[in-house]
């Protein structure tokens, strides 16, 4: 196995740091320790602190929202090709499963899970509005999709729900490893697949309930 180059060793320190320290929290000199090399390989590969986190977030979050996005697509294609609306659990599954699949696939993904967490309450902008911009696409086409297949939902209502989705999303990812609050006799799910459809038929319901 190669050893991984200056870049990458920059961007997996500063994704583990900044989601155990925070962005404010984490200073360059203890990134470039945590990743063995000089100061200056920040300066030379990204700029600055704030290039650094912000290709951090692009290197994860682009190619999961392509793979998000395209599967959205295929979902409301297929169904317009049959002649049919998209079917709610249809696209709510094209999000889940891309996002369950990165989780899986590298140990560097929980880091970043827990960096989006931060970016989602941190009152500082830095991070948090670079994460807006990087999902506002992905988040208007499936309002737009699920708007099509539930043409009968208040906008206001649809946005509300869809939110609700992805704080489940996000809550399940968190929780999956550490399972809290398990009362007695509760079975955690065998494997991911099971964990999928539990969480999709939750949120199809939601999602699909009267107004």
């Amino acid at each position: 196995m190669t050893e991984p180059d200056t870049k990458t060793r920059l961007l997996d320190a500063a994704e583990r740091l900044f989601a155990r320290d925070g962005y404010h929290g984490t200073s360059l000199r203890a990134i470039t320790g945590a990743a063995g090399v000089n100061l200056a390989a920040v300066n030379y590969h990204f700029g600055s602190k704030e290039a650094l986190m912000v290709a951090v977030l692009e290197r994860r979050l682009v190619p999961l929202n392509r793979a998000r996005s395209r599967g959205v697509a295929e979902a409301v294609a297929a169904a317009r090709a049959r002649g049919h609306r998209p079917r709610p659990r249809e696209i709510l599954r094209a999000v889940l499963v891309p996002t369950l699949r990165f989780m899986a696939s590298e140990p560097g993904a929980r880091h970043f899970v827990a960096l989006v967490g931060r970016a989602h309450a941190d009152p500082d902008p830095t991070v948090r509005d670079t994460f807006r911009r990087l999902v506002a696409p992905l988040h208007r086409q499936v309002f737009s999709a699920l708007s099509e297949a539930l043409p009968h939902l208040p906008p206001g209502v649809l946005y509300w729900r869809i939110l609700f989705f992805l704080g489940a999303m996000n809550i399940t990812f968190h929780a999956w490893t550490t399972l809290p609050l398990v009362p007695e006799g509760v079975r955690p799910p065998t494997g991911a697949d099971e964990l999928v459809e539990i969480l999709l038929d939750f949120a199809a319901a939601g999602m699909e309930a009267p107004a």
